[in-house]
Parts: C-alpha cells; structure tokens; sequence
C-alpha cells in the first residue's frame, strides 16, 4: 500500500494490506460501512488492530481524510501504540494525520484554540494537582490538613463526582447511593467541593481548570456557541472510542459534543472488562449503544490469539458466573493457539509459604526457557509486593514493579523507616521492641483500626505490612533489642536488587490491564482479597471484583498459576478460605503440578524432608533449652524442603537462613537432608548425595 499519496489515489481492493490476514469477523468490522459500529472486542481478539484497519479503509476507501479521523483512548500508551500502527498502515504521516489522542489531550488541545473566542481576555491555567488547592481550602474549613491521607482521598471524592457530572450541591446523596468510601462525614467533603471550586476563580474572572475541566469547558464552549460547534465539527468527521466500557459521563458528554447529533462513530470495549467504576467509569454506553442507534453495525470478536485454549476455557468459566446487566453481553472466547498446559491451582498454610512455591515456580519455568520478562505475579494491592520482592531478590532473579514503587521505596515506608531509625539512635524505649515499634509507626499512619479513605488504606496496608516484617525478624531473633530490631530491618531494606528494566513483573491486577506475558501468577487468592473485604457490600462490588479476576486470567499467553493462602503465617490461626470466584475452576484436588515435562525443582515440601526437619528441630530445641521456634519457623522448614539444598550456598538461598545461622546448624541440616531422601546415607542405602 503506497504510504504518501492522496486519500483518492489509495488501494480500494479488498485485498489491500488493510483488510488481509483478517479473520471474519474483524473483516466485517473494518469494511462496516460508514456509519454507528459497535465491536464488542474480548481480551486477545485483535481490537487495536481491528479498528485501526477500519481507520485505514475508511481513509483508503475515500469515505473520510485522514486529517478528519479523531480517536480517543484512556492511556497515552495506548495512544501512541495505535498512532503507530496507523503509521505501519501509511495513513498517518507528516500532512496525513488522523489524531488519536486520550480525551483530556484532545480535550486541551480543543480549549487553548477555543477559549479566546468563547471568554474572549479571561485566562486560564491547568491546575495539574488538586491536593494543594484542596489543602487550602480544608485549612480554610478547619480541617486537620496534616492528614495527607484525608486530603488525598478528598481530592479522589472530587474527582469521582466531576467525573460523574456531579456537583457539590448533589455530592452527598450521589455518595450515599453509590456506596462511596468515603474518608469523613458527606457533608464535610461536600463543603471542601464546594469551596475547592469557588476557590479556582479568580477575583478577575481568570480560572484554574483541573483535569475534569478540560472535558467540562470544552463540552460547554461547544454547545453553546454555534459557530465554534460548526467550525469543530467541520474539521472532526469521524469519532473512534477505544476501550468505551471505561468511559465517565463527563467523557460522553463531551463525545456527544463532538458528534453533534452525527452518527460516524466507532466504539470498541468489553463490558467484562469494566474494573474502574471507582473512578465513575460506566459500561452503560457501550451497553446501550445499539438502543441509542438502532441501524448500528454490531460485531463481537470472540476469536482469542492470545491465550491457549486452556487458559480460555478457564476465562470463560470464570466470567460464566457473572451476574447484572454487564453479564448479558458476555463474550464467549474461542481459542486459536495450540493446546498448551493446564492451569495450575496452588493452596497454602500461609502467606510466607505461597510466596515460596510461587517462587520456586519462577526458577521452574525459567530453567524450562520461559523468560524472566515474560513472567508477571499478579496481586490484588500493591502492600503484597513486598514478600515477592524479597524472595526474588533472595532468589537472584531481577524483577520490577509496575504501578508502583519498591514496597521500601514507598512513601509511607520511607517515612516509617526515617522515624524508626531516628528512634534507635537515642534511649531504649521503655518497652518490648515489637511494641516500640508498633507505637513509633502509629505517628505515620499504623492506626489500630482499618481506616477509612482509599488512600488512608493503602497506606495502612503498606504500614501493616512493614510491621509483619518487624514481628517476622523478632521471631527468628528474640534476643534483639529496638535497636537491633531497627537495624536488622534497614539491613533488609537495603538487601534488595534495585529495580530494573527487564526480570519478573509484579503489578497489581489493575496495573496489569491492556498487558500479557508467557506466564501469569495470580496470587492472594482468598476471601478478603479477592475479593477484596470491603467489596462485598453490594452485588455490583463484587462483581467488578470477579472481572478484576477475569481480566487477570486473560493476561496469560500459556502459563497461569492460581494460588491462596489460609492464613496471613505462621502461628496465625487460619481464619482465610479460598476465593469464591475459584469455586467453578476448581479440579477435584488442588495442587501443584509440572506444566509441561518433568519437573526439575519441587514446588511442594518433601514431605519425608519435611518430617525429618521437624523432628531435628525439636530434638535440637531441647537440647539447647530453647523454643523449638526460636531454632527456625515451620516456614523455614516448609522453605529447605522445597528446596531441598545440596550445600551451603545453597542452603543460605533458602528465605531468612543466612549465613550466621549456616555456619552454627547448616552441616546438620545437610545431614539430615540428606538422610531424609532415597539413596540418603541415612537410610542404610548405598548412594549418598556429596
């Protein structure tokens, strides 16, 4: 296809490089005539590729110019990616440009044109960050604005309502009835709305838009001057949305500006993979597209490159079971790549001992060929990180964390670690070190209940997360004192390898979607978690949970690991059940399995390492006079019979062993590893292991 010549001198053959190697049903959305298209695009189907061709027919065939094209996603990322696959189709080039942009781009690139002609000497200037403003005026209203959390999460309840096309004065009934995680009383953050939006206008008239503004100024400017509305709507000829399940009302509204009453628009989602209503996305417009424009062309792509059948088949079970107005449109996937292996399901005692088998799956794969790149743990929050990176880390495997910070690297934990250091190098305090160190974390957040506000949340979680750490360390050395329990975790902290470009990815399901790997670990799965406490209060909280679960599933090309634990560790009573959303998946007897020939490295305990380890450890606890505990945890035993290790060095690799513990007990653990195993000289054999 020639790449530089005019719109009417362009291939119009079927057989063009735009419509070929298309299989029939993204060849039915391509050559759709102009006009309403719907495509209900499943995960692995094909649909950036699908409506960029159409973009390229459309343009090919004559119907539009290409400078007439607007498509609109939600990423940059995914922006770029379809500028540049419309650049591989030669219909986006230096004086040849369709604009795909996010809406906010297109949005403020529309306002700098149109505002002097709308407001005419009042100015404007993007407000890029509403937390100081919203700073301000909770100062104003006598709020405790040392509360980062309360602010943030204030500035997250403004942006949910804007988004939502609600205003102040509407705010707390709106709250109530979407069941709103609120961080204070309604009314309060109705008051701080209101005054945050007063507060943006100057006495001059100047104003600070936020991001929500671009899309509310420019909707008003356009439909309410005619003449700026015939001049937008002169040059913009055909509107594509991507990923339309995610649109907010303010989004559409602004969309419905832009048409203007036309109907040449091309809209592609998956209602079963709406996973941001928090932020008042909604799949009502993709699901009421075709009631809105009843000659509508309708195409659903249900043909799955991505994923082996038995990844698909788990996915399609998994979102089988949905429930409300987003399950009518279920896509029904269909395989295309060959057989692959079958999932593996993987319970758990407790958190420490998923974390080992999930690891001890990475080496697996990763000596079977399997790249580290191509390798994601995928989790529910970002405070899970934390174990996976210290493993991996212990491991030697790099890794990166995606969506987020190292979990030492984070804010709050930066800040713990500021405070608690600062402690140690002063007076003992006058307390158990576990407990100092409990009531020092308590001045950054620790509070002893849950709090409220989703920001306020994250941070608790990340802070409770940190005082595991802290009661891991005294438990496997009882004797330190605050200072050296401080030390011990700095240390910690330090021990790990810096983040870098390649390695495993771990990421939070929500930061995993529009991506894929080889192999998928989803992991925490058990009530609680996944689905997450707070969200089973309404059926529609649990339900985006479940296409949470789903979208996770159908991020795996081959691989997909499943794994839960029944407890938060060891000595916690197991108070954890699995899932809910596993129940359909579930084979009969859950475990953990090779994935394709035979298996180089266990991922479940020798049970007969195991009870030799557990009768050594007793028996060396009473003849030292100490607690069984205080020699290793039942997770460390879990850990030397996964691994089974064959030396010291690889003895010191198993999680919290260490050097210091290898030279005092490490030849008698060799030992009774070793007699512990067929062939082991302890079992009167002839072969022992060197």
């Amino acid at each position: 296809m020639a790449g530089g010549g005019t719109v009417g001198s362009r291939s119009r053959t079927a057989g063009s490089a735009t419509t070929s190697g298309l299989d029939p049903e993204q060849l039915e959305a391509v050559l759709a005539p102009r006009g309403p298209v719907c495509v209900l695009a499943g995960a692995g189907t094909g649909k950036t590729r699908t409506i960029t061709r159409r973009i390229a027919h459309l343009v090919e065939s004559g119907q539009v110019n290409p400078e007439q094209v607007l498509a609109v996603t939600f990423t940059a990322r995914a922006a770029a990616e379809m500028r540049e696959r419309l650049a591989a189709l030669g219909i986006s080039g230096p004086g040849n440009q369709v604009v795909a942009q996010t809406f906010h781009a297109a949005a403020m690139r529309q306002l700098r044109y149109f505002w002097p002609m709308a407001m005419g000497d009042v100015r404007w200037e993007l407000l890029e960050h509403k937390f100081r403003m919203v700073g301000r005026v909770s100062r104003e209203l006598g709020l405790d604005v040392s509360d980062r959390d309360l602010l943030r999460d204030l500035a997250s309840e403004i942006e949910w309502a804007k988004s939502s096309g609600i205003g102040p004065g509407q705010y707390m009934a709106a709250a109530l009835e979407a069941h709103r995680d609120v961080p204070t009383d309604p009314r309060t953050v109705a008051q701080v709305f209101s005054a945050y939006e007063a507060a943006k206008v100057a006495p001059n008239g100047d104003r600070l838009l936020d991001f929500e503004d671009l899309l509310i100024f420019t909707t008003t400017i356009l439909q309410s001057d005619p003449s700026i509305a015939e001049e937008f709507r002169s040059r913009y000829r055909s509107f594509v949305v991507d990923e339309y399940q995610d649109v907010t009302p303010i989004q559409q509204n602004l969309l419905d500006a832009w048409l203007g009453g036309r109907d040449d628009i091309t809209v592609v989602g998956d209602a079963n993979q709406t996973i941001y209503s928090f932020t008042g996305a909604t799949p009502t417009y993709l699901l009421d597209f075709t009631r809105r424009y009843r000659e509508a062309t309708l195409v659903r792509l249900q043909r799955d490159y991505r994923s082996t059948p038995q990844v698909v088949d788990l996915a399609n079970t998994a979102i089988s079971q949905a429930r409300g107005r987003a399950a009518g449109t279920r896509l029904t996937l269909i395989g295309q790549r060959a057989d692959g292996p079958k999932p593996i399901f993987a319970g758990f005692d407790d958190d420490v001992s998923e974390v080992v088998g999930v690891v001890a799956q990475i080496k697996r794969l990763i000596r079977t060929g399997v790249k580290s790149s191509e390798i994601a743990v995928l989790y529910r929050i970002n405070a899970q990180s934390e174990q996976y990176e210290e493993a991996l880390s212990d491991a030697g495997i790099d890794y990166q964390v995606r969506g987020a910070q190292s979990f030492f690297d984070r804010p709050e934990i930066a800040a713990g670690m500021r405070r608690l250091i600062s402690l140690a190098q002063g007076a003992p305090p006058p307390m158990q070190p576990v407990d100092a160190v409990r009531h020092a974390l308590r001045s950054v957040g620790l509070t002893e209940a849950e709090p409220q506000g989703a920001n306020a949340r994250s941070r608790w979680q990340q802070l409770l997360r940190l005082m595991e750490i802290v009661e891991a360390i005294a438990a496997e050395a009882p004797d330190l004192d605050f200072e050296g329990l401080v030390r011990k975790l700095d240390e910690r902290s330090r021990m790990r390898h810096a983040p870098v470009g390649g390695g495993v990815t771990l990421s939070s399901m929500h930061a995993a979607k529009g991506l894929e790997w080889d192999a998928v670990f989803l992991t925490g799965l058990h009530e609680g978690s996944m689905p997450l406490g707070r969200a089973s209060k309404t059926t529609d909280e649990v339900e985006e949970e479940r296409r949470l679960f789903y979208v996770g599933i159908t991020r795996a090309r081959e691989h997909l690991h499943l794994s839960w634990s029944l407890s938060r560790g060891e000595g916690r009573s197991s108070k954890r059940r699995r899932s809910r959303f596993l129940e359909s998946l579930m084979p009969e007897k859950p475990r953990l399995e090779a994935a394709a020939g035979p298996m180089p490295e266990r991922s479940e305990p020798d049970p007969d390492v195991y009870k030799a380890m557990s009768k050594w450890r007793e028996d060396y606890a009473k003849s030292e006079g100490i607690s069984p505990v205080n020699v290793m945890s039942v997770s460390m035993i879990r850990s030397i019979a996964v691994a089974v290790p064959s030396s010291i060095e690889e003895l010191k690799k198993v999680r919290g062993f260490g050097s210091e513990r290898a030279e005092l007990i490490g030849r008698q653990i060799l030992e009774v590893v070793d007699s512990a195993l067929p062939g082991g000289v302890g079992t009167g054999k002839t072969a022992g292991r060197k």
